[in-house]
């Protein structure tokens, strides 16, 4: 049986768009609109920390049970 909430991760939305990653040259945000692919981190520090150099904010996020929330607004 797996366990639901080890599927629970944070990930940075920003204008409707989710962080991806950086680009590789200029080392910009690179944003997609899909939840899916946004780059993921159970890490709360480092997501607040990155959250407050791009501008975004903290979302909790169960790719299993396709479920959101925002969290340290």
């Amino acid at each position: 049986m797996m366990d639901i909430r080890k599927q629970t991760f944070i990930i940075i939305r920003k204008n409707n768009l989710y962080l991806q990653g950086k680009e590789c040259f200029t080392n910009k945000p690179k944003w997609t609109q899909y939840r899916h692919q946004a780059w993921k981190t159970r890490d709360k520090e480092r997501a607040a920390e990155i959250a407050r150099k791009v501008g975004g904010v903290m979302v909790l996020f169960n790719q299993v049970a396709d479920q959101t929330k925002v969290i340290g607004a």
